[in-house]
């Protein structure tokens, strides 16, 4: 019994994460109300009545798409504690941060448009959650602060600017990679960014860069 619901268990899984990658590229290239369910399906390899299975209707897909692309972003900074080094805690943020644009930039792409459009699927999230997540950080940056661990900034606007600074790399990826003269960016250009980013940002916060 237990074999065959760990089997279950995976499948579950797998086509779970089938059905959001197909969703991904569906929101991202046609909005919340241009998608098809149809069009995911065939994306995702599966027959319309398995995603249904899963998800009720295109909002739910939507919704979990958006809480997917939330997850991955905060878990990276989940784990902070007022005893870590604030400059390793900071550089490994900023980097996770920097690799979910570079690995998923059509969800994060998909994020920005909800923010721009008033959050209409988001603002309760944004409302409580997510604003209980950033308090709980804030008051560990200001722990590093008021022990003189690092320069005193507001530790929200310290999060706004690594989100935006991360986040322009999913959102204007296109931009960047025509100014390089490049058709896409490599993992190399990531990474240099990534470099960059933390020396700016732990300068910034009168941190030594690595």
């Amino acid at each position: 019994m237990s074999e065959t619901t760990g089997v279950g268990g995976r499948v579950r899984a797998r086509n779970q994460k089938r059905i959001l990658k197909a969703a991904e590229e569906e929101f991202d290239r046609h909005g919340f109300g241009g998608a098809r369910m149809q069009r995911i399906a065939d994306r995702a390899g599966l027959p319309k009545a398995n995603i249904h299975y899963y998800y009720k209707n295109k909002l739910a897909l939507y919704r979990a798409v958006l809480g997917d692309v939330v997850s991955l972003w905060n878990t990276a900074f989940d784990r902070i504690h007022a005893d870590d080094d604030p400059a390793q805690a900071l550089a490994a943020y900023i980097r996770a941060k920097m690799e979910y644009s570079r690995t998923h930039p059509a969800a994060a792409r998909i994020f920005t448009g909800e923010i721009m459009r008033g959050a209409p699927y988001l603002g309760e999230y944004l409302r409580g959650d997510l604003r209980e997540w950033i308090s709980d950080r804030a008051e560990v940056i200001q722990r590093w602060i008021d022990t003189g661990r690092m320069d005193a900034v507001d530790p929200r606007h310290l999060i706004f600017l690594i989100w935006s600074a991360t986040q322009h790399y999913a959102d204007y990826g296109t931009q960047i990679s025509a100014v390089y003269g490049k058709s896409n960016l490599s993992r190399h250009d990531y990474n240099a960014a990534a470099d960059s980013l933390v020396t700016i940002i732990l300068k910034g916060c009168g941190l030594p860069p690595e």
